[in-house]
């Protein structure tokens, strides 16, 4: 079982930045990749960002690279999504989600595990 609790989220204005957090607890392996996936009201959940085991390897969604980052400390079983430059297109629910291997990946149906989302909201 792992636990995945995303924090971070918040109002912010365009061109702001916010960091949202995702911190995992149980007692599965530790060793997998996980993801950021978002969701804007009206609209099916879309991938954001992806990061491997241990770290070195990452993907993201066009409409973001350049803009967030993604990272994990794994001392501390917490991923990051650094999101600068935001814009009210980012708008969304965003959820952090863990793999059960150590491959990046990109699709909801290749990860096991969802945080509860926190919501993110820009204002023009």
């Amino acid at each position: 079982q792992v636990q995945l609790v995303e924090s971070g989220g918040g109002l912010v204005q365009a061109g702001g930045s916010l960091r949202l957090s995702c911190a995992r607890s149980g007692r599965a392996s530790r060793t997998y990749g996980m993801g950021w996936f978002r969701q804007a009201p009206g609209k099916e959940r879309e991938f954001v960002a992806a990061i491997g085991w241990p770290g070195t390897i990452t993907r993201y969604t066009a409409s973001v690279k350049d803009r967030f980052t993604i990272s994990r400390d794994n001392a501390k079983n917490t991923m990051y999504l650094q999101m600068n430059n935001l814009t009210p297109e980012d708008t969304a629910v965003y959820f952090c989600a863990a793999a059960q291997d150590i491959y990046v990946h990109t699709r909801p149906t290749d990860f096991a595990s969802w945080g509860q989302g926190t919501q993110v909201t820009v204002s023009s």
